[in-house]
């Protein structure tokens, strides 16, 4: 293997890619080489997005919780590109609230973004990747997928059951040639956890309980990122990548 993280020639389909972890992850996809589809809800997001990919990476404004959506989608791609070989389901969202005051109507709505939508990204992607013979499919989790909180129990079973469908995916779909592995970021500095990043008390007990010392950031996903949709990753399958800088190596 001469070229273990290139890229050239492949299309890679990112969910989420308006900001944050999103576009980081799909800039380090953009620099191996992959073409490039951005999605998302955010109409300016992804146009600013493009724009820092030299334009050169097609948008696409799509709800990920509607399968016919996402079936035009992956058709559109394959009648423009003839394939497809990288989906990074990273959209999500979270929300929290204490355990028995939560709506039933949030923790459906958590579920069907975080978990529904990545099984049908993941369904509508693989089909073209197991009949050329070669894909990656690499979903969002988070530590949250390992260990448990108060307050944010519709985000923890929806990561937890990300995980658990990760291996499954990576199990069947192994012998066509696809893989299936999901990352776990810790807390990282984006939209979603700006209310966390103006509590002064959370960030310091945050801080103080990362052996790194401090909060992720965007980029920090990008190398993993890359790193599971390359051919270098082509005997990791299954697994749980987490990034979060030791986070839950330890309970104190």
């Amino acid at each position: 293997m001469t070229a273990p993280f290139d890229l050239g020639g492949r299309v890679a389909l990112v969910t989420g890619a308006a900001g944050g972890l999103g576009r980081a992850m799909a800039g380090a996809l953009h620099g191996a080489g992959a073409a490039l589809v951005l999605t998302d809800i955010d109409e300016r997001g992804l146009a600013n997005a493009a724009s820092a990919f030299g334009g050169r990476a097609e948008t696409a404004l799509l709800d990920i919780t509607d399968a016919a959506a996402i079936q035009h989608l992956v058709d559109g791609i394959m009648a423009r590109h003839g394939r497809l070989d990288i989906l990074l389901n990273n959209a999500g969202m979270g929300a929290a609230a204490a355990f028995l005051n939560e709506e039933t109507a949030q923790w459906r709505r958590i579920h069907a973004v975080n978990l529904d939508a990545v099984y049908l990204m993941a369904k509508a992607a693989a089909a073209p990747m197991a009949a050329q013979g070669w894909g990656r499919i690499v979903n969002i989790a988070s530590i949250y997928g390992m260990v448990g909180s108060p307050r944010v129990q519709a985000y923890a079973a929806s990561k937890h059951a990300v995980v658990g469908l990760t291996r499954a995916i990576a199990a069947e779909l192994g012998p066509c040639g696809v893989t299936c592995n999901a990352i776990g970021p810790g807390y990282v500095r984006t939209a979603m956890t700006a209310p966390l990043q103006g509590d002064d008390g959370f960030g310091r007990r945050l801080v103080a309980a990362v052996p790194v010392g401090r909060w992720a950031e965007p980029a920090d996903l990008a190398g993993p990122a890359l790193f599971l949709c390359s051919p270098g990753a082509s005997y990791v399958n299954g697994h749980l990548l987490l990034v979060d800088g030791g986070m839950t190596t330890s309970f104190l």
